[in-house]
């Protein structure tokens, strides 16, 4: 089995339908490189990850907004796909498991704070620690 891992923020908010009598979520996540090119200018690569989420338990739809920094976990899948110019385009699909709020850029308090499950990951607030004992105050992980 491969697993791929993908921390980004949310593109355009999340899309829930109904297939064949089972529920998707769709959403994509973006992650941004920056690096130096062999001349020194410092330049940006963002990789875009399609995510689709097909689970009952969609009380954490509301929650996946544009801009949202999430943490993903699943199997990839690569789909190609026709280009209006002809030529084949290809995209990465991560088919997930889990997926984890981490935070939002401009609303602090967008995530839900029960601290319940989805898939084996579930969803989490984010960004804070959440410190509920003094073993967790030890704990320097950002997530």
């Amino acid at each position: 089995m491969i697993k791929l891992q993908v921390i980004g923020n949310l593109g355009k908010d999340c899309v829930t339908n109904t297939v064949n009598g089972r529920t998707v979520m769709n959403f994509s996540v973006a992650h941004t490189e920056k690096f130096r090119d062999a001349q020194g200018v410092q330049k940006d690569k963002t990789i875009w990850v399609e995510c689709a989420y097909w689970s009952d338990r969609t009380a954490v739809a509301p929650y996946l907004r544009k801009g949202t920094q999430v943490y993903v976990e699943g199997t990839p899948e690569v789909r190609t796909y026709p280009k209006n110019d002809g030529t084949t385009g290809v995209s990465l699909t991560v088919r997930v498991q889990s997926v984890q709020l981490l935070g939002s850029r401009g609303d602090a308090g967008a995530a839900p704070s029960d601290g319940g499950g989805y898939g084996s990951g579930g969803y989490s607030q984010g960004g804070a620690a959440q410190s509920s004992g003094a073993a967790d105050d030890t704990d320097d992980l950002p997530f």
